[in-house]
């Protein structure tokens, strides 16, 4: 059995995105399947832990990546280093999105010892990449990020086994179906790490009032920081769950809902992973049609065409932060009831076909 390093060094949401070509890489290219081995920045190493195929997560701050970013130092590097030599790793893949380059960690990699490397990068890799796709001209850029890292992964001649469908998916999810005595809910996560993404948490509040009132029972979830705002957003008659859950118990908590209240963020392709439906409450900060919920039923909202399109700002840069903040409570909840009596949205059905 071969062993492959895949690297996805950045946010949970965006790992979760790689399980379709991480299960690529772990089938192999036909003389028999890969170990896998995931290489995962701190905010993503749990997520790498739930992805099918693979084997062993190591984490690793990369000071090109990681905000606010480690000081690069001989230590610091080392320990990456070590490690992969210690694996005694010979092929690698690197996966990145687009405003990422694959080339400082391929560089550290030949260091260690790696023979064969894989990546995307629009400048010239030299000796650094074995195999170089050209973002733009390999692949368009305007694609499913998911859809993005397996073709990285199918340069380096691995692809999806027969019967695979690419779903985004996750392992060893527990079972939440007993919240509500086994009655249906809706799973509300209003948090978001990036603020320009954050719905306001008193439209939040109200749309949860909204939920309860229209006859659904309703959780709140969130990380051991929000549990401020999941107690507003909560208030008297939804379920609190704020700090309540580790990701992968959280991943029961969703897989149990029948639609889930999101923006923009990991919980999002959370919901996609276990495959349920998601209102998707997104700041075109970045563009929906790379990072929407991939490959279930979506009702996305938010002004696409605002100002701050494509601006990738972490925090709004137009007063008010109108592309959400004009989504009216009651918006959410009719989209709810879409999902919940399974009729999605003309943009769903388009992301749903894309995909």
């Amino acid at each position: 059995m071969s062993r492959v390093l895949v690297a996805r060094l950045d946010s949970a949401g965006d790992v979760l995105l790689a399980g379709p070509a991480v299960r690529a890489i772990a089938a192999g290219d036909g003389a028999g399947p890969n170990e896998v081995l995931m290489l995962c920045g701190p905010q993503g190493a749990a997520a790498g832990q739930l992805l099918p195929g693979v084997a062993e997560v190591f984490t690793w701050a990369s000071p090109w990546i990681v905000d606010p970013a480690p000081p690069v130092s001989d230590e610091h590097l080392a320990v990456l280093l070590d490690w992969v030599r210690s694996r005694s790793v010979t092929e690698a893949i690197i996966l990145t999105s687009f405003h990422q380059s694959p080339l400082p960690l391929a560089m550290l990699l030949r260091l260690a010892g790696v023979r064969r490397i894989t990546g995307a990068s629009v400048d010239y890799a030299g000796s650094l990449l074995d195999v170089r796709l050209k973002p733009g001209e390999d692949f368009p850029e305007d694609q499913p990020e998911a859809e993005r890292a397996l073709r990285i992964a199918s340069a380096a001649g691995y692809r999806l086994p027969d019967g695979d469908d690419g779903r985004l998916r996750v392992r060893d999810v527990p079972d939440a179906g007993d919240l509500f005595g086994g009655r249906p809910y809706v799973a509300v996560h209003p948090g978001a790490a990036v603020p320009a993404r954050a719905w306001p948490p008193l439209h939040h509040a109200a749309a949860v009032e909204l939920l309860v009132a229209a006859g659904f029972n309703v959780v709140v979830t969130g990380g051991p920081k929000e549990r401020g705002l999941t107690a507003t957003v909560a208030g008297p008659d939804a379920l609190d769950l704020g700090g309540e859950t580790d990701l992968r118990g959280l991943a029961g908590v969703l897989a149990g809902a029948s639609a889930v209240v999101t923006g923009n963020t990991g919980p999002a392709h959370l919901a996609a992973a276990v495959g349920t439906p998601v209102v998707s409450l997104f700041s075109p900060v970045v563009p929906a049609v790379r990072w929407a919920p991939y490959k279930v039923p979506v009702e996305l909202l938010g002004d696409q065409n605002a100002a701050c399109r494509l601006s990738r700002a972490r925090e709004c840069p137009v007063p008010g932060h109108p592309c959400l903040a004009d989504v009216a409570p009651e918006e959410v909840v009719a989209a709810v009831q879409r999902l919940c009596l399974g009729v999605a949205s003309l943009p769903a059905r388009r992301e749903m076909r894309n995909g």
